[in-house]
C-alpha cells in the first residue's frame, strides 16, 4: 500500500476559462455589445403573468449571424426553420432573434413549422426585415402546439420594450427549470491588434438546467458581438467555442430536441473597419473572449442543473488523444453512481473507477491515478488511504473537481457536469404538471 504522506495531487490544470488580457462586465449580457437591444416580456405563454416568456433580441443593423444546432433527430420546428434561414451552412445575415419559453414546439409536424415561420413573419413585420433575417427559438413541453396569436400580441410589446439595457429581462424570459438568469459579457481592447482606440465586447445569454447533454450544438444562447468578423469566420469561432464550452457541460445525458446558440456580430465597435481575419491577432484575441464567454455560461449551466447542490469539474489527462480524453471523462460526468455519490459527500473512487473502465478508452488499470477535491485516492490502479474527515471538509466547497491521469499518451479534456439530488427526481417526475 503506497504512503498517502508521499503522494502528492495531480493539480491537473483546466476548469474555469482563461480570462487573461479581458475585462469582466459588470451586469454584462447580451446587449452589452454596441449595435443591439432587447427585451423580455410576459407574453402569455406561461399562466403566471409574474413570469416572462417571449425574449427578442433586435440589432440595429442587419448582423453577420453563425448558429450552431442540436444534432438531435427529433430538432423542433424552430430549429429547422433556423436552419433554413442561414441557406444551410449555419452562418448568414440576421437582424433578429425570438425566443418564446413554455412551449418547445418540438414533434408538432407540419402545422409546427408553419407556426415557427409565422414567428419569423410577425417579428420581421414588427422589426422591419424580412422572415428569412428572424432567428427562432422555443423552450418547454414538447408536443404542444404554440399559440400564434400569443405571439400577435407579444412581439409587438417586446418591441416596444427593447432597450440597450434588457438584456437582463431578455436572459429571464428564455428561462425554464432554471432556478437564475445566466448570462456575461467581457470587453478587450484593439490598441495591440491593428484597431487602436477601439474597444471590443463580447456578451450572452443561456438557459439551460435539464435535457443537457449537447452534441455540435448547445441549450439556447444568444451571444452578441460589436466586433467586425464575417459570418464564416464567425462561424468556425463559434464553432470552436462550442465544442470547448457548451459541449462539454452534462447535467444528465440527454440532448434536447431544440438546442441552438446563435452570435451575431454587429461590427459597431468600429465602424468600417476591415474585418477580423483568420491567423490575425485580431481574430485570436476575439476567439479567446468568444471562449470565456462560452466557458462562463457553461459552467454556470452545470451548475444550475435541475436539483444540483454542487458543480463537478471532471478532468482527464493521460489520455492516447481527444477522442477516448473526451469518452472517459463523459462517462464519469454521465454516471449517476458517481453523481449521487457527490450528492452525498462520499468520495467513492470506486464509481469513478468503475465508469472510467466501462468508458471504452483505451489504457491499462496499473497507470491510473485519481484524485477527488485534490485528495490522492489511487495511484498506479491502487487505492491510497486519505482521510474521511477531510473528504467531508472539502465537499462544503461549491465545486469539487475530479481528476483522473490514464496514463497512455499526452490528450486531455475537461467536462462540467453537477450531482443527482432527490429534486432533479421531483423536478422532472412532474415537470408537466
Amino acid at each position: 500500500m503506497n504512503d498517502a504522506n508521499d503522494i502528492r495531487p495531480l493539480n491537473l490544470e483546466g476548469g474555469a476559462p482563461d480570462l487573461t488580457g479581458l475585462t469582466a462586465i459588470e451586469n454584462g449580457g447580451v446587449t452589452s455589445a454596441k449595435g443591439f437591444k432587447a427585451a423580455g416580456v410576459h407574453a402569455g405563454f406561461r399562466k403566471n403573468p409574474e413570469r416572462f416568456d417571449l425574449a427578442l433580441l433586435v440589432a440595429d443593423e442587419p448582423a453577420a449571424c453563425a448558429a450552431t444546432f442540436t444534432q438531435n433527430v427529433f430538432c423542433a420546428a424552430p430549429v429547422t426553420v433556423s436552419r433554413e434561414h442561414l441557406d444551410g451552412v449555419s452562418y448568414g445575415t440576421a437582424r433578429a432573434f425570438v425566443v418564446n419559453s413554455g412551449t418547445a414546439n418540438a414533434a408538432t409536424g407540419s402545422v409546427g413549422i408553419e407556426s415557427a415561420k409565422r414567428t419569423a413573419e410577425i417579428v420581421g413585420e414588427v422589426v422591419g426585415c424580412p422572415a428569412s433575417e428572424v432567428m427562432v427559438a422555443s423552450t418547454g413541453v414538447i408536443g404542444v402546439q404554440l399559440n400564434m396569436a400569443t405571439f400577435e400580441t407579444g412581439v409587438p410589446m417586446a418591441y416596444d420594450a427593447l432597450s440597450e439595457d434588457g438584456g437582463a429581462a431578455a436572459a429571464r424570459a428564455i428561462m425554464t427549470t432554471d432556478t437564475h438568469p445566466k448570462e456575461c459579457a467581457f470587453s478587450f481592447s484593439g490598441d495591440e491588434i491593428g484597431y487602436p482606440g477601439a474597444t471590443f465586447t463580447i456578451g450572452g445569454m443561456a438557459k439551460g438546467s435539464g435535457m443537457i447533454m449537447p452534441n455540435m450544438a448547445t441549450m439556447i444562447s444568444g451571444i452578441t458581438t460589436d466586433a467586425p468578423v464575417t459570418p464564416d469566420v464567425l462561424h468556425a469561432a463559434l464553432k470552436q467555442a462550442v465544442a470547448n464550452s457548451f459541449n462539454k457541460v452534462t447535467v444528465d445525458s440527454d440532448t434536447s430536441t431544440n438546442d441552438c446558440c446563435f452570435l451575431f456580430a454587429s461590427g459597431a465597435a468600429a465602424p468600417g473597419a476591415e474585418p477580423f481575419q483568420p491567423g490575425s491577432p485580431a481574430l485570436a484575441a476575439f476567439q479567446h473572449a468568444l471562449d470565456a464567454v462560452c466557458g462562463t455560461l457553461a459552467r454556470a449551466m452545470a451548475a444550475d442543473g435541475e436539483g444540483a447542490t454542487r458543480l463537478i469539474t471532471v478532468r482527464v489527462a493521460g489520455a492516447a488523444n481527444d477522442a477516448q480524453a473526451d469518452i472517459a471523462a463523459r462517462t464519469i460526468a454521465n454516471s449517476p453512481l458517481v453523481k449521487t455519490a457527490i450528492f452525498g459527500h462520499d468520495a467513492n473512487w470506486g464509481r469513478i473507477a468503475g465508469a472510467v473502465g466501462r468508458s471504452g478508452a483505451d489504457f491499462n488499470q496499473e497507470d491510473v491515478s485519481i484524485d477527488i477535491m485534490g485528495l490522492p485516492v489511487m495511484r498506479a490502479g491502487l487505492p491510497v488511504p486519505f482521510s474521511e474527515e477531510e473528504a467531508l471538509r472539502r465537499f462544503e466547497r461549491p465545486e469539487i473537481d475530479i481528476d483522473v491521469d490514464l496514463g497512455a499518451g499526452t490528450a486531455r479534456t475537461v467536462m462540467w457536469t453537477c450531482d443527482f439530488s432527490y429534486e432533479y427526481v421531483t423536478i422532472n417526475g412532474d415537470y408537466r404538471t
